[in-house]
């Protein structure tokens, strides 16, 4: 828990510059607030604050309630994606299958390392807008397949 303040410290330091914070350690660490709506046959609203770290192939999400308390933790590595929960644990093969399971769409989270970085990939009808990207401002679409989605980030600065 010590190392994640650090880092957290770490990145608001960085707060000053023109792109998103980005600390001197191999380990990838980002900070913010993300909204997802799904308009799917039940429509879905989710904003919550969240750290992101690791790795498109080995990383976690990790997405916070009020005082930073963990509503849920989010990891994958090469061999399966892992989601907890309280005392709830989901595991499928890919991040992608695990979200598509709780929030009726696969979302790009491993892609949101591309798009941090300003890389615009597209994949799953994902499609990233990067222009408010150096203000700490992410946003995709998904028009098809269905259901669309909206997924919002905010990074901490």
């Amino acid at each position: 828990m010590n190392r994640r303040l650090a880092m957290l410290a770490a990145s608001l330091m960085l707060g000053a510059c023109a792109t998103p914070p980005r600390p001197q350690s191999p380990e990838a660490f980002w900070s913010g607030r993300i909204a997802l709506q799904v308009m799917g046959e039940t429509p879905q609203n989710l904003h919550v604050a969240f750290e992101l770290q690791g790795s498109a192939q080995n990383g976690e999400l990790t997405l916070l309630g009020p005082v930073s308390s963990v509503l849920a933790r989010l990891s994958w590595n090469p061999r399966q994606a892992v989601l907890e929960r309280g005392n709830e644990r989901w595991v499928q093969p890919t991040v992608e299958a695990l979200t598509q399971q709780l929030v009726q769409t696969p979302l790009p989270v491993q892609l949101l390392f591309d798009w941090i970085e300003g890389r615009p990939v597209t994949h799953a009808g994902w499609e990233p807008d990067l222009s408010a990207r150096t203000q700490g401002r992410i946003t995709a679409r998904r028009t098809s397949p269905a259901p669309e989605a909206l997924l919002r980030i905010l990074l901490d600065q």
